[in-house]
């Protein structure tokens, strides 16, 4: 079945999505790993807490036992202006979050990186830099990989990269072209499809193929970001993991193989990227 390598299983509610049937379908599926990814300092044991109750709802214990093994964890601080002014305060929390809930299931830092879209002051990104190389630096003491957001933001995202030497990580919700593409990939990191890889114009096609392409078969991932990018045909409407499956479709028609050969190696590659 189709990995789900970073979606918001709390924020399905918001969009009329009932989380908890999503979470049983997926059990029930037999889908073997979903990645629910943070982006507030505190969310945590939210988050956390949150799964363990839809869970602890399902009466059936084989579909129970499913339902807990394939739900993984990121922790992380998103860029936004709020966590960017008040950065050592939050990376405290984050910290703290961290130690209290002991979660084994928490298998990477973030999501977290950069968002020049929203983000244009330059105070602004010099507070996202610190605020990524805390981050970098947790990951590294945890020894877990780094999830990272990225927007209109190749530069300060690779230098980041470069600098703090790390080679543990993903590119989520990819969004530049193959030459970005082959500056992450040289650095040991992974790439991430969305859905958002659907949508190409007339005039993108042809770039949209050779990316698809160009990302080794041991470097790709695919997510959703769930409730967002919803893939053809259902975009603009709100997205689950159970929508992944028109993405892999997209995909492994251009990289040529068929779905279930895409979805074994995703799943392989998430496995070793993010432990089993």
């Amino acid at each position: 079945m189709f990995t789900d390598t970073h979606c918001h299983l709390t924020y399905l509610a918001g969009r009329g999505i009932d989380a908890a049937s999503v979470i049983r379908e997926l059990a029930d599926k037999k889908v073997p790993f979903v990645l629910d990814s943070g982006t507030r300092s505190n969310d945590l044991k939210e988050r956390i807490d949150f799964i363990n109750g839809i869970t602890a709802s399902v009466q059936d214990s084989s579909l129970k036992e499913r339902a807990a093994s394939m739900l993984r964890f990121g922790a992380g601080i998103w860029p936004d202006k709020e966590a960017i002014a008040d950065r050592f305060l939050h990376m405290d929390v984050l910290r703290e979050q961290i130690e209290l809930c002991d979660e084994k299931r928490l298998c990477a830092i973030g999501e977290c990186g950069f968002d020049r879209h929203w983000n244009t002051d330059d105070a602004d990104e010099e507070g996202e830099r610190e605020l990524f190389d805390m981050q970098l630096e947790l990951a590294r003491e945890l020894e877990l990989p780094l999830i990272v957001h990225s927007r209109d933001a190749f530069e300060q995202t690779l230098a980041g990269i470069k600098n703090a030497g790390e080679k543990k990580g993903v590119l989520h919700c990819y969004s530049y072209g193959v030459e970005q593409a082959r500056a992450f990939l040289d650095e040991g990191w992974y790439i991430s499809l969305s859905g958002s890889v659907t949508y190409a114009k007339k005039a993108q096609i042809s770039e949209t193929e050779k990316l698809v392409r160009f990302i080794p078969a041991d470097r790709l991932l695919l997510e959703t970001d769930a409730p967002y990018l919803a893939p053809v045909p259902f975009r603009g409407k709100p997205n689950t993991p159970l929508l992944i499956e028109h993405t892999y479709r997209f995909v492994a028609n251009i990289r040529g193989l068929s779905t279930e050969e895409l979805a074994a190696a995703v799943l392989q590659n998430a496995r070793r990227l993010f432990g089993s």
